[in-house]
């Protein structure tokens, strides 16, 4: 199964960014975004930022994936 998640855009350095999900740092190749904006959020995939979202619904997307690891099994 795969999955994209909203990210944070914390920083720029050329073609690549610095993304935050959960307090975790990772870096994204951005070249698939056009003009890509620092405190924007955008949805990553397997390493690529493929996606800008929304503000309010990449917080509500976040908020539902913290449900769901929240849940036991059972």
């Amino acid at each position: 199964m795969c999955l994209a998640v909203p990210m944070k855009l914390l920083k720029i350095d050329g073609v690549k960014g610095t993304v935050e999900m959960g307090n975790v740092n990772y870096e994204v190749n951005l070249e698939l975004i056009d003009k890509p904006e620092i405190g924007g959020y955008l949805i990553v995939h397997a390493g690529f930022a493929i996606n800008r979202i929304d503000k309010e619904e990449a917080i509500i997307t976040l908020d539902l994936f913290k449900q769901i690891n929240g849940k036991k099994d059972a």
